[in-house]
């Protein structure tokens, strides 16, 4: 029986060991990539969904989405979007498709952002904010969720970092293939529980 939190104390999570991708990764910088790589996540059961979009620090100003993560089971594919111009129509192939399901957290600004660089109409994505709270747990945010799922902590450290750099760090790299494939895990595990019950919920607040 797993024993959850309806709402994880951040704090904890600083105590836990830290979780981080360390399958493939295959960096996309072309159309003729882009095409390749959807091609083979098409034929995947379920894809995990983020992007990373450069940090502004000037009021008014917000940068177009420059990395789009997609994780399968054993790989994760970064498309960098801006090194294409627009939204590949390889990557709108992928956004629109209703085959194969597609999870991610906060997926309404993912894909507004998204749109920023082409218009296209969204297929098949689960909101896992959505699926989490149906365990009865309130909290929505990446970090919490993994941490009350898994004990595990996932770092933060690279968020603000630029996504636009002509070469991303194997630090960035990790960091944004451990969000996408992430998602796939927490839903794989909600799924999991909803079916066999074995867990209990524990009412405590986080401040």
């Amino acid at each position: 029986m797993k024993q959850l939190f309806e709402s994880y104390d951040k704090k904890s999570i600083n105590t836990l060991p830290r979780f981080l991708y360390d399958g493939r990764i295959h960096i996309i910088q072309s159309e003729t990539e882009a095409e390749r790589a959807v091609d083979f996540l098409l034929h995947q059961p379920i894809l995990g969904f983020d992007t990373e979009t450069r940090p502004s620090f000037k009021k008014g100003r917000l940068n177009k989405v420059a990395l789009l993560q997609v994780a399968c089971s054993d790989a994760c594919f970064l498309f960098r979007l801006n090194h294409m111009e627009a939204l590949p129509p390889a990557v709108k192939r992928l956004l629109q498709d209703c085959s194969v399901t597609k999870v991610g957290l906060s997926l309404h600004d993912d894909l507004r952002s998204l749109s920023r660089r082409g218009d296209f109409t969204p297929g098949t994505f689960i909101e896992l904010q959505d699926e989490i709270q149906k365990l009865g747990i309130k909290d929505n945010g990446l970090q919490k969720i993994y941490a009350n799922l898994f004990g595990e902590r996932i770092s933060k450290g690279q968020q603000l970092s630029n996504w636009e750099a002509d070469v991303l760090t194997e630090p960035q790299q990790r960091y944004a293939a451990t969000d996408a494939w992430a998602c796939i895990r927490i839903y794989e595990e909600i799924t999991r529980l909803l079916k066999t019950k074995e867990y209990t919920i524990v009412e405590v607040k986080s401040e």
